[in-house]
C-alpha cells in the first residue's frame, strides 16, 4: 500500500487506526466508521459494513489501507464538483453568484428544499447577494456528516 499513499499518510492512518482500534483490529462497524471519519472520508453506512464483510468481520492494519485505497478512488466527489464549478466560470474568477448556486442547488439534480439550502448557506456564511468561492464552499458542503444509525 505504500505506492497508493505518502508516508505521512500512513502516519496518520496508522496513528488513527490504533487509536480507536486498540487491539490492533477493527472488529465492529463502529470502529471502521469513527476511524474513517476522522480521516475525513464519508462512506455510507453500506459501504462500511461491505468493506467489513469483504474482510472477514476484522480488519488489521495492512487491510485498512487496502479499504482506504479503494475508497479514496471511489470518494472524490469535492474535486469533481469543483471542475464542474470550474467548466461553467469561463473567466476563472472562482467565484458564483448567490443567487445562482441557490437556483442550482433548489432545482437541479437532487433538489433541496429552501429550507436546506438556508442551512447550507448560513453553515457556509454566504450572504444572500453576495459571491460564492466555489472552492470554500464545495469543502463545507462536501464535508463528512455524522451518520446516526
Amino acid at each position: 500500500m505504500a505506492r497508493y499513499f505518502r508516508e505521512q499518510d500512513i502516519d496518520e492512518f496508522r496513528e488513527c487506526f490504533y487509536l480507536f482500534a486498540r487491539s490492533g483490529q477493527i472488529r465492529t462497524l463502529d470502529e471502521l466508521t469513527i476511524i474513517m471519519r476522522s480521516l475525513g472520508m464519508s462512506p455510507t453506512i453500506q459501504e462500511l459494513k461491505k468493506y467489513l464483510k469483504e474482510k472477514g468481520g476484522k480488519m488489521s492494519f495492512a487491510d485498512f489501507l487496502d479499504v482506504m485505497h479503494i475508497h479514496s478512488r471511489a470518494e472524490d466527489l469535492p474535486r469533481e464538483v469543483v471542475d464542474a464549478f470550474k467548466a461553467a466560470d469561463p473567466q476563472k474568477k472562482g467565484t458564483i453568484p448567490a443567487r445562482q448556486l441557490r437556483h442550482m442547488l433548489l432545482h437541479w439534480g437532487e433538489q433541496l428544499s429552501a429550507k436546506e439550502v438556508e442551512q447550507i448557506f448560513r453553515e457556509a456564511n454566504v450572504s444572500p447577494g453576495g459571491q460564492v468561492q466555489y472552492q470554500d464552499f464545495v469543502k463545507i458542503a462536501c464535508a463528512p456528516v455524522p451518520d446516526y444509525y
